[in-house]
C-alpha cells in the first residue's frame, strides 16, 4: 500500500515549485500590504482598509432613481451636497437587478447612496440630502436611511478585533493538540497570509473604488479562517498519516508531495462547489451583500491556494531546516 501511494499518478509536483509559490504568494500579498500602509498613513481614522459607518459611526441615505448615474454627475452631486453644507459625503452608485427591484416595488435601475458623518443635533441633514438628490432627479424615492453611533461603531469594531483574536487562537490551541507545535504555527501563517490577502484587496477597492468594509466584511474574514483552516488541516492530517507508513521509504518531501496529491481533487472539488454558489449570490443577490459575498470569494479562493501550495510547501522547507540543523550538529 505505501508503494501504491508513493507511486501513484502526481498531478502536480509542489515541493519542486516551492519557490515558485512562495513568490507567488509575495506577488499576491505585497500590493494589499501598501495599500494598507497607504490608508494608514492617508486616512482620517489611520484605518488600514476604509471602514462604514458600522465602525466610525454615520448614516446612509439611499435614492432609487430610474436612470444609470455617470462619474461626472456624481461629483456634480457631491459638489453641490457639500455646498449645502454636507460635510465629506461619501457617494456610492449601486445597480439593482429586476427580481430584487419587484420585490422592493422599486420602478428603478440605480440606487444612490449617501454616506454622512453621524451628528445627533443636525436633524436637517436628511432633507438637504433629499432637496439635492430630487434638483437632479425629480422622480428620485428614498429607499432607506440607517445610522449608528460612534461610541457603538467603536465597540463593534473592537469587539471584532477580540472576535479575530480569539478564532486564531482557538486555532493555534486545537493545532497544537491535534499535531505538533511546528504544524499549528505553519498552519497559524497560512491564515495570516490569506487574512492579509483579503484586507489587501479590500485596501485595494478602497483606494480605487472607495469600498468600504462593515460588521459583515468581519464575518466573512471569520468564515474563511474557518474554511482555508479546515482544508490544511485535511491537507497536515494526511501528511501525518503517511508519514507513519512511509517514515522509512520515502523522504518527507516525498510524502508531502504524496499526500497534497491524494487531497487536491478533494480540496478543489469543495471550493469548486462553494464558489459557484457565492458567484450566483454575487450577481443576483442583494447590493447590501455584494462586498460579503466578495470577500468570501477571494478568501475561499486564496484559502485553496495556500493550503495546497503555501502551508504544505512552507512544512517541508520548515522540516528540512530542522534536518540540516541536526545535521550539522551531528
Amino acid at each position: 500500500m505505501s508503494e501504491t501511494v508513493l507511486h501513484q499518478h502526481k498531478w502536480i509536483d509542489v515541493v519542486k515549485y516551492r519557490w515558485v509559490w512562495f513568490g507567488l504568494s509575495l506577488l499576491l500579498i505585497v500590493p494589499g500590504i501598501v495599500a494598507m500602509a497607504y490608508n494608514v498613513v492617508n486616512s482620517p481614522n489611520h484605518s488600514p482598509v476604509k471602514v462604514g459607518i458600522d465602525f466610525t459611526g454615520g448614516t446612509i441615505t439611499q435614492y432609487s432613481v430610474n436612470k444609470d448615474v455617470s462619474n461626472s454627475e456624481i461629483e456634480k452631486l457631491r459638489t453641490k451636497l457639500v455646498n449645502q453644507g454636507v460635510e465629506n459625503p461619501v457617494i456610492q452608485v449601486l445597480k439593482t437587478n429586476n427580481t430584487i427591484s419587484k420585490a422592493e416595488n422599486l420602478n428603478a435601475s440605480t440606487i444612490i447612496s449617501v454616506k454622512t458623518a453621524f451628528k445627533s443635533n443636525d436633524i436637517k441633514a436628511e432633507q438637504k440630502i433629499g432637496d439635492v438628490v430630487k434638483s437632479d432627479y425629480p422622480s428620485a424615492e428614498l429607499v432607506q436611511v440607517s445610522s449608528i453611533g460612534p461610541s457603538l461603531g467603536k465597540e463593534l469594531f473592537v469587539n471584532s478585533l477580540y472576535a479575530l483574536g480569539l478564532a486564531f487562537l482557538g486555532i493555534v490551541v486545537y493545532l497544537s493538540f491535534r499535531f505538533q507545535v511546528d504544524y499549528a504555527v505553519i498552519a497559524l501563517i497560512s491564515l495570516v497570509h490569506d487574512a492579509l490577502f483579503v484586507l489587501g484587496f479590500f485596501a485595494i477597492l478602497g483606494i480605487f473604488y472607495n469600498v468600504h468594509i462593515d460588521a459583515l466584511f468581519i464575518t466573512a474574514v471569520l468564515t474563511v479562517i474557518g474554511f482555508s483552516n479546515h482544508d490544511t488541516i485535511v491537507v497536515f492530517d494526511r501528511i501525518r498519516e503517511n508519514s507513519r507508513f512511509l517514515a522509512k521509504k520515502a523522504t518527507f518531501p516525498e510524502i508531502v508531495n504524496a499526500s497534497v496529491n491524494q487531497t487536491l481533487a478533494r480540496s478543489i472539488n469543495t471550493s469548486l462547489t462553494t464558489l459557484i454558489t457565492l458567484a450566483a449570490l454575487y450577481l443576483f443577490g442583494g447590493e447590501t451583500t455584494k462586498e460579503f459575498v466578495l470577500a468570501m470569494i477571494v478568501g475561499i479562493a486564496i484559502g485553496t491556494y495556500s493550503s495546497i501550495f503555501f502551508a504544505s510547501t512552507l512544512l517541508d522547507w520548515w522540516r528540512e531546516r530542522q534536518e540540516s540543523k541536526k545535521g550539522a550538529r551531528a
